[in-house]
């Protein structure tokens, strides 16, 4: 059984099941009838009358929307384009925009729409035919998640001015490392980044020093620049699970750094344990081709206030069982409650 893991910020970052997972919707049938003012191809409960609900609804445009709307429900339609005007009403006022599951691509998003929402918190666009980001120029902007689309390349300098935004969501899509080079330097405020499957050789450069979530599953990394977790002293929880990780791509000591709560390289090309700080409470390995483990892999020094907090290992998959663990490994890993080998 794959032991359960709890990273912080699990909200910001949860890859939904369901549709509506990831923000915080309530059906319109729920809040009342439709207010008088509405699009006709849409509702607005009067019970929440800054909100205006047009999801799965076969639409082929987004709707004018009347001012006073906060918040845009557009997902689970046919949209293939928008069109100038339409948010004329809301520039300075439209908080989230949920755009997910629709056929827009970049080529049909009008000047005058999304480039003039000031006021824009949230910006939901996953799902659809996207080769290039769609970047509001609102300062406010907090969350922005562009998964399964086409995006090739991540411009340098979008999210300069993006001084709130905490989280970013790209991954299924077709970025290179070349591609997102100093893409995610501006916000400051950066807490989440998840670049997964997509076609990266090494982790994102540039990435600023606020991180704490870090996921680059299902790429082409090979290696990791020496001194590169040093740079992120926040950081948490990184996973490069699904790459090309081998031994010689890691330099010694790279993954020793004491803010790393959980660390996943599980399938990968690893032969051996690489060296992890004493604080790692979670290490996932499993599925790679580790032959052997080395005590000091785990712990540099055993004592009485000197040992591994490592609660969860796992290293099945791999060219190794529980005789190759070394005699003193439960001393060293004394609050491990689970080391799995199969």
């Amino acid at each position: 059984m794959f032991p359960l893991r709890i990273p912080l910020l699990a909200v910001l970052i949860n890859i939904a099941l369901c549709q509506y997972d990831y923000y915080d919707y309530q059906p319109s049938n729920a809040l009342g009838p439709s207010g008088p003012h509405c699009n006709q191809e849409c509702e607005c409960p009067v019970n929440f009358p800054s909100a205006m609900y047009c999801d799965s609804r076969n639409l082929k445009f987004v709707p004018v929307v009347p001012s006073g709307i906060k918040y845009l429900y557009l997902q689970n339609n046919q949209i293939e384009e928008i069109k100038a005007g339409v948010f004329d009403n809301v520039t300075d006022v439209l908080r989230w925009l949920v755009l997910d599951n629709n056929q827009i691509t970049s080529g049909k998003i009008a000047k005058g729409t999304i480039d003039k929402l000031t006021a824009l918190e949230k910006l939901f666009f996953s799902y659809n035919n996207l080769t290039e980001p769609v970047i509001p120029p609102s300062k406010s902007l907090d969350e922005l998640k562009i998964m399964h689309n086409k995006l090739s390349k991540f411009p340098s300098g979008l999210l300069n001015d993006k001084e709130n935004l905490t989280s970013v969501n790209l991954q299924f899509n077709q970025l290179t490392s070349e591609s997102i080079a100093g893409a995610f330097k501006g916000p400051k405020k950066l807490l989440s980044l998840d670049v997964s499957h997509n076609k990266l050789k090494k982790l994102p450069a540039g990435v600023p020093s606020s991180l704490e979530i870090l996921y680059a599953d299902y790429n082409d990394i090979d290696s990791v620049g020496a001194g590169y977790l040093n740079k992120l002293p926040a950081l948490q929880y990184l996973r490069i699970s699904h790459n090309k990780l081998v031994d010689s791509g890691l330099p010694a000591g790279v993954f020793n750094v004491t803010s790393l709560v959980e660390l996943d390289l599980s399938f990968n090309k690893l032969q051996s344990v690489p060296e992890i700080n004493e604080q790692l409470e979670q290490l996932y390995l499993q599925a790679n081709e580790i032959n052997k483990i080395n005590l000091a892999s785990f712990c540099k020094f055993i004592g009485p206030v000197s040992y591994s907090h490592l609660k969860h290992l796992r290293l099945d998959a791999n060219n190794v069982t529980y005789s190759n663990m070394p005699p003193d490994y439960r001393n060293c890993l004394r609050v491990a409650s689970d080391i799995m080998f199969e």
